[in-house]
């Protein structure tokens, strides 16, 4: 199961320009991390909010493969994000979570901390459904 979900997950161009990483995958649940570069910053210095919407409906996709048959990939069919906080910090985890699998729907959330050092701040969460298509 990780090794399908990083080998995707290197597919990712979008992801690899944001330098996100793949920090930890487990049955229903993928942790994403990635670095508040300059070139994803808005205009107060914070984390431009699609940085936070790319990682965490990314988490969540991929938690949601976790769930779902071998000969399955994952597409993301609605996803609504609450925005609580400016992302201020070094980087951002998006944890994303499996809330219901189905086998034609699955419904997921995703939560994004900005991190400094040990200090760890919610900053958005995210809440959506998956829909598997034939890979």
């Amino acid at each position: 199961m990780e090794d399908r979900i990083r080998t995707s997950f290197a597919k990712q161009s979008m992801m690899q320009t944001l330098g996100a990483k793949v920090e930890s995958v487990a049955a229903g649940e993928v942790v994403i991390t990635a670095p508040i570069l300059p070139g994803s910053r808005q205009q107060h210095d914070v984390a431009h909010a699609a940085l936070s919407f790319a990682i965490g409906d990314t988490a969540a996709g991929y938690a949601a493969l976790t769930v779902m048959p071998e000969d399955c990939e994952v597409m993301t069919a609605e996803m609504k994000i609450n925005l609580l906080a400016p992302g201020a910090g070094e980087h951002l985890r998006a944890t994303g979570k499996v809330i219901k699998p189905g086998r034609r729907l699955v419904i997921v959330t995703a939560e994004v901390h900005a991190i400094t050092g040990k200090e760890e701040k919610l900053v958005a969460l995210l809440q959506g459904t998956m829909v598997p298509v034939t890979s």
